[in-house]
């Protein structure tokens, strides 16, 4: 199908008639939303049973018996709450560990064949470091309790079982420790894989592992603790509830300056334009989006930090509208400008709209869960086509999805919570956490590049980082040269 003006106003006209009514449907929700209260009351009901818990808990470890085999903490009223709230925690810690899988194969799907062992690679490595370097330093230098608002000293996190503060007493007393620690550090781990997306097909291995390393043991235990650690964006009033901008748009901005650093990748851009570097496998990359999905309900329901029942459905509800409606709007505006239904792009609406609704996704409407979604569908096909104009080459849209939808979710949160949130502060806060990322990465990526070279050869480019890095390839049909 030829693109035409008639199809660029009809699909104009029908993303317009979309907002309109998904308008409506978030005034209407928010009209009602009085009600929403109740769910505060409910968690707050299930901290103080747990808080309960911990001063038995206490109690007995003060006569110095086993507090937690004890038969006085098992009978003690609200334990079953307790259990199921933490069970709900390592519950959507394992769904946001197979959101690692997810960008492993989308990834990889978005890339040519001669690198999918390279994008495997990196995705192992990140999730492993990501974990241990959140263990030794990045969980206690994000959650410090105490410290000057801006930055935290971490250290090693273990706790003794029998240790009364094995719960999170000080900011949260609905889970242990432990359960606390292996959720953030999936969340952790996510940040370094945005970049790896984009600055796919032709950097060094070695200088990206220490790259990631850094970015995730060090940086984003900072950033993290101004708003989840109780430093000067939470006091502000800076509301950003599983991670637009802490997680996202920090990732988002430190791929934007490896990115530019890097440089395209060889052929990408030519002196007629941007050429198209297709991605070998759609299909994989289908089921990294949906496996995403899936992930994506631990992301942002594990973020209710309880298994409140209204919190953590009212959640899964938001999330997937923000997430449909992304996919529509991004297949309508796609249609419009590319006159074809691109998938990729509908699968970075998919894509777009959970990050966008991630930041607010317990404080808005559904009818608001709608607009949010839509605008990022928008956005996401804007941008990606945007940084191609400006011969910025992110082979998967990282910076797009994460980085633009990151910044438009955490503002909306300002235009549409029924909480009362600052559109000023929303702002300020997505704005500082997404400057630290890029200017942190272009320091650190810089110095790597003036030390050790960033990129590799032309030929090695041309050959797929496969076999020129990893000395094997992905599918069996490939002939793999001997080495000399």
């Amino acid at each position: 199908m030829k693109f035409s003006w008639d199809m660029c106003t009809g699909t104009f006209w029908g993303l317009a008639l979309m907002a309109v009514f998904a308008v409506t449907l978030s005034g209407n929700v928010m009209a009602q939303e009085e009600a929403a209260p109740a769910a505060a009351v409910e968690e707050t009901a299930t901290a103080t049973e747990a808080v309960e818990e911990v001063a038995v808990v206490e109690e007995v470890a003060a006569a110095g018996e086993d507090a937690y085999s004890s038969e006085e903490y098992i009978a003690s009223e609200g334990y079953s709450t307790f259990t199921v709230n933490n069970l709900w925690i390592c519950i959507s810690a394992a769904l946001v560990f197979i959101m690692h899988l997810g960008f492993t194969t989308l990834e990889s799907g978005l890339t040519q064949k001669k690198n999918a062992v390279n994008i495997i690679f990196k995705n192992v490595w990140i999730v492993c470091t990501g974990v241990l370097l959140y263990a030794f330093w990045g969980f206690n230098a994000m959650y410090p309790g105490d410290f000057n608002g801006y930055f935290a000293m971490g250290s090693w996190f273990g706790q003794s079982l029998n240790d009364a503060s094995m719960t999170t007493e000080a900011y949260n007393a609905g889970y242990t420790w432990w359960g606390d620690f292996i959720f953030q550090a999936m969340f952790a781990a996510t940040a370094a894989t945005i970049v790896s997306g984009a600055v796919a097909e032709r950097v060094k291995l070695p200088v990206f592992m220490l790259f990631s390393m850094i970015l995730v043991g060090f940086a984003y235990p900072i950033t993290g603790s101004w708003k989840w650690g109780g430093g000067w964006l939470d006091q502000m009033g800076f509301y950003d509830f599983a991670g637009s901008s802490v997680v996202h748009a920090f990732g988002g901005f430190a791929a934007l300056a490896c990115a530019l650093i890097l440089g395209p990748r060889t052929g990408k851009f030519t002196a007629s334009g941007s050429q198209t570097i297709a991605g070998h496998s759609m299909p994989l990359a289908a089921i990294g989006v949906f496996l995403l999905w899936l992930g994506w309900f631990g992301f942002n329901g594990g973020s209710a930090l309880s298994a409140d029942p209204k919190a953590v459905s009212y959640v899964f509800v938001t999330t997937s509208l923000a997430a449909c409606a992304g996919a529509v709007a991004s297949i309508i505006t796609s249609y419009a400008v590319l006159s074809r239904p691109d998938v990729s792009m509908a699968l970075n609406g998919i894509l777009a709209g959970l990050v966008g609704i991630t930041a607010g996704a317990d404080v808005v409407g559904e009818g608001s869960a709608i607009v949010i979604g839509l605008v990022a569908g928008v956005l996401v096909v804007v941008s990606i086509l945007a940084l191609e104009k400006l011969k910025i080459d992110d082979p998967v849209g990282a910076v797009s999805v994460h980085g633009t939808c990151g910044v438009w979710g955490t503002v909306a949160v300002g235009l549409f919570s029924f909480g009362g949130h600052s559109l000023v502060t929303q702002t300020i806060g997505t704005l500082a956490i997404g400057a630290f990322g890029f200017v942190f990465s272009a320091v650190v990526f810089g110095a790597l590049k003036a030390a050790f070279g960033v990129r590799v050869s032309v030929e090695e480019e041309t050959v797929g980082l496969d076999i020129s890095e990893h000395g094997m390839a992905a599918y069996p049909a490939d002939t793999v040269p001997t080495p000399a």
